[in-house]
């Protein structure tokens, strides 16, 4: 999963240039057959890779075109007057607009903060502290990072710092999960003990997020219904340290409510499939916008989804939420299921608390919040917490002595030094 990993991120930050490659050495129109993506891959992996691990004929295809290739790349860095393939690159990004910072999150089921900054310390990195504003994180560079300005495990590195054979990845101490993608859990924030649904749960860096705030106590139902998917969930999940949790090929859709196993369920993360539109790629492209009747398929689904999710007896708190930046998937959908589902439920967020200066978390007036402002090249995230009419007052009588998001948690006992 590593390599397959680090194949696809090295391919797309060389997009621009296998194009020129593939456009120079006239090798799609050499070889008709052959996918546009896939040669991508091939020329990536052939000449900047570890050289073509697969077999066939793709192997065999790519191989007789190495000599035009690489006589197209010696001509490119000719006529840029470069030496190194690199230098070949900063054109090509430097327009792109601001990278993402690498966002790694500290396994709290197996060390802590302090252990894993003491680690990296050792490793040459400086830390730099808390960071204070989104500028800090921009600022970013060499072998700095910053905790993070709001979430209190997740590290903040210069964009592209790759950690994939770094022991603390290899072991499950660090997550590498982006900041968008902590939102979520952090949010549903469930109380050690509970029971808890992740209704589309692959590839599982959120499950193992709830496991972390749950520390392992209580139980996670976790449903996909892609089985080589499920099989990487189970295999990051116990690499992680997760024990709490059962994985169920399964749709969510199919799920009985009634059924005694889910009596105590009264935590649901809801991320369903979405169109993608506000993912953030590490190397932008221009990708089309969805047809009007994929979006209203999408939200078709996401609406059954989330009318089904709010049907369990039991729940307290449900947090749902996309990568998408349409407001079909997004308002329109928790409007809609909350008018059907009458007055049981109320709808808001608990992240406006984090609105500080130049208020990057936009507030929508009719349900949810849109990570925007500042961050928005960053994080394009809608998420919206929906709790029971009795457990929300129960949240409100006791506001006061409950942690709001990004305040300071108390502080937890120091876990086994990493050595």
């Amino acid at each position: 999963v590593q390599q397959l990993y680090a194949l696809v991120c090295g391919t797309l930050r060389f997009a621009p240039l296998l194009e020129k490659l593939l456009a120079g050495a006239a090798l799609l129109q050499a070889e008709r057959k052959l996918p546009p993506q896939l040669a991508k891959v091939l020329v990536y992996d052939l000449l900047f890779g570890k050289g073509l691990k697969c077999g066939g004929r793709w192997k065999v295809l790519a191989r007789r075109h190495r000599a035009r290739l690489e006589a197209e790349l010696a001509r490119l860095k000719v006529q840029h007057k470069v030496s190194r393939t690199e230098d070949l690159l900063a054109p090509a990004s430097s327009g792109g607009g601001p990278q993402v910072p690498r966002y790694v999150r500290v396994n709290t089921l197996k060390t802590c903060v302090d252990d894993v900054i003491d680690f990296f310390k050792r490793q040459g990195y400086s830390y730099l502290g808390k960071a204070a504003s989104v500028e800090e994180l921009r600022a970013l560079s060499g072998k700095k990072f910053l905790l993070d300005l709001h979430l209190p495990e997740l590290l903040v590195f210069p964009p592209q710092t790759d950690f994939h054979d770094n022991l603390l990845y290899t072991s499950g101490h660090i997550i590498l999960q982006d900041k968008a993608s902590c939102l979520p859990a952090f949010l549903l924030d469930p109380a050690a003990g509970s029971h808890v649904i992740d209704a589309c749960a692959a590839p599982g860096n959120k499950t193992s997020h709830l496991a972390a705030i749950l520390q392992n106590k209580g139980q996670i139902f976790a449903f996909d219904v892609d089985t080589k998917r499920l099989a990487t969930m189970n295999t990051l999940l116990t690499r992680a340290g997760v024990t709490a949790f059962q994985l169920a090929e399964q749709d969510f859709l199919t799920v009985d409510p009634g059924d005694p196993k889910y009596r105590r369920v009264a935590y649901i993360l809801l991320d369903p499939s979405c169109s993608g539109s506000g993912m953030v790629n590490r190397t932008p492209r221009e990708e089309a916008a969805p047809s009007a009747q994929r979006l209203q398929a999408l939200a078709t689904f996401q609406r059954k989804a989330l009318s089904h999710a709010l049907s369990f007896p039991a729940l307290r708190r449900l947090v749902y939420s996309t990568c998408s930046v349409h407001q079909e998937e997004n308002e329109d959908v928790v409007h809609a299921v909350l008018q059907e589902s009458g007055s049981a439920f109320r709808c808001g967020s608990r992240v406006r608390s984090w609105v500080d200066g130049g208020a990057w978390l936009q507030q929508e007036e009719r349900a949810g919040a849109r990570v925007s402002g500042a961050l928005s090249v960053w994080l394009r995230l809608f998420t919206t917490v929906c709790s029971s009419l009795p457990a929300a007052a129960e949240e409100n009588l006791q506001h006061g002595e409950r942690t709001e998001p990004g305040a300071v948690p108390k502080k937890r006992k120091r876990k086994k030094r990493v050595k």
